[in-house]
């Protein structure tokens, strides 16, 4: 079953049975007040006969019977035996009763239980009379209502049900006609306006699925043009697809340059291992220089493999270990290390105060040998390395500073793009592969930290990482 049949049927049954409790309650108030007026009407004129009938004389009070004051309205008066002593002219249309055998009993409502539920609003007041219903000889119902006066006899009282009765009848049968008439709008309003309410979300499943087989994230679920749950659903969806597009993308370039760069050694290895398999009478000399090149090629190759695991497990989201950690110490082990691959470099430690931290001391030591190796690679021979360590009250601050080449300043904002190499910096360092910023950015993220690169083209390069300090 479809959605939208889902919500007719239900907004549909819902409105169709608030209309039958509502038809309900205003037939049962409708006949309520036409039979309380008319009881209301039949036991005021009865009590007002009946005061006329008691300040009178016999002969008197029997012309008062024999002339009602209301029409329709049947009179009879009978005695403490219970003979007929006086009657209105047309008593033979009422029925026979007996008004001691009425007063017996209690009053009887003229109408079904259902309308009975319903209280009244204009209550009838028959004390200390008694109401009741009886069926006259044409078959028709009549209410009654018996006064008992105050010397021993009694007065009897009776109007036709005729009239609201069949007003009544005529409700009642169409109370159901129009509920069901109302139910089946109902469902086909409801029908209507949900195939309206849920056209969107159509053009949403459409659209989404034309993604899902074209695999084309550029594409864009149409603006409903609305601010209600709908229009920030598609603007979601937007901002999502937006974002599914910018990782696409950037994955794809990930490939292509992690393919790029893979072939490179890949080739250098192969062809020097093909060059000494076809030439197997090759002079020792020759031979060591094709292996120690294939040996440096795959040294590389097993680099890159390396940072391209790092950059796959930050994609993964994976945690790093934590624990607390002396960071100084970390930088000293770092720079000695450092020390060793500087080519004609001097390599500094300006200052190095003592900090505490939390995080993973590998890569903590990985981010320090990252920066000084770059600073290395792109400072000239006789240039400056400095390492600096600052501690505040709730940081501490890294500082690697050279006197290198620079950056110019339309590459800075890519330095930590993955695969990104300026082009002076891939003539300084043809075998780099332009990752290292970029795990470096991870690492410091991980220990939520923060890096920034200053850097001036032919001056130099300040790198800046600010770590948390541990408690």
């Amino acid at each position: 079953m479809s959605l939208r049949l889902r919500l007719a049927l239900w907004y549909g049954l819902l409105a169709g049975l608030m209309l039958v409790l509502v038809m309900l309650l205003t037939y049962a108030l409708h006949t309520r007040g036409h039979y309380d007026d008319l009881d209301h009407t039949l036991v005021s004129a009865t009590q007002h006969v009946a005061q006329e009938v008691e300040a009178s004389s016999a002969s008197t009070g029997t012309s008062i019977v024999t002339t009602p004051p209301a029409p329709g309205l049947v009179l009879r008066v009978y005695d403490a035996d219970g003979r007929l002593v006086a009657a209105s002219p047309n008593a033979a249309l009422a029925p026979e009763a007996v008004p001691w055998t009425l007063l017996a009993g209690p009053s009887v409502p003229p109408f079904d239980p259902l309308v009975g539920l319903v209280p009244s609003f204009m209550p009838s007041h028959p004390e200390p009379g008694v109401l009741g219903v009886a069926i006259g000889p044409s078959g028709t119902r009549w209410r009654l209502y018996a006064l008992p006066l105050r010397d021993g006899r009694a007065l009897l009282a009776a109007t036709s049900l005729d009239r609201v009765d069949t007003a009544t009848r005529l409700f009642r049968h169409l109370v159901p006609l129009l509920a069901g008439l109302g139910t089946m709008g109902a469902l086909l309003a409801s029908y209507l306006l949900a195939g309206h309410a849920i056209r969107p979300v159509a053009t949403l499943t459409e659209t989404a699925d034309a993604i899902a087989r074209s695999r084309d994230f550029a594409r864009r679920v149409p603006d409903p043009q609305r601010r209600d749950e709908l229009g920030r659903l598609a603007a979601t969806l937007n901002t999502m697809l937006a974002s599914l597009h910018q990782a696409y993308q950037a994955q794809q370039r990930f490939v292509a340059d992690a393919s790029h760069e893979l072939r490179a050694p890949l080739t250098a290895i192969q062809a020097n291992l093909e060059f000494v398999r076809r030439h197997p009478d090759l002079p020792a000399t020759e031979r060591d220089i094709a292996i120690a090149e294939a040996s440096r090629e795959a040294s590389r190759l097993a680099r890159l493999v390396a940072d391209l695991l790092v950059l796959a497990r930050a994609d993964a989201g994976l945690p790093l270990r934590r624990w607390r950690m002396e960071l100084d110490r970390l930088l000293l082990e770092a720079f000695a290390e450092a020390r060793q691959l500087a080519r004609g470099q001097r390599l500094e430690i300006t200052r190095l105060e003592p900090a505490m931290i939390t995080g993973d001391p590998d890569r903590i030591k990985q981010l320090a040998l990252i920066l000084l190796d770059n600073a290395i690679k792109y400072t000239p021979d006789g240039g400056r390395i400095t390492l600096e360590l600052r501690r505040s009250s709730t940081h501490a601050e890294i500082l690697v500073h050279d006197t290198g080449i620079g950056i110019a300043p339309e590459d800075l904002p890519h330095v930590f793009d993955r695969f990104y190499r300026a082009d002076p910096a891939r003539s300084r360092d043809p075998a780099g592969s332009g990752l290292g910023l970029a795990i470096a950015r991870w690492i410091v993220e991980q220990h939520d930290g923060q890096i920034t690169i200053e850097s001036s083209l032919g001056v130099g390069t300040t790198v800046s990482v600010r770590l948390p300090l541990g408690p």
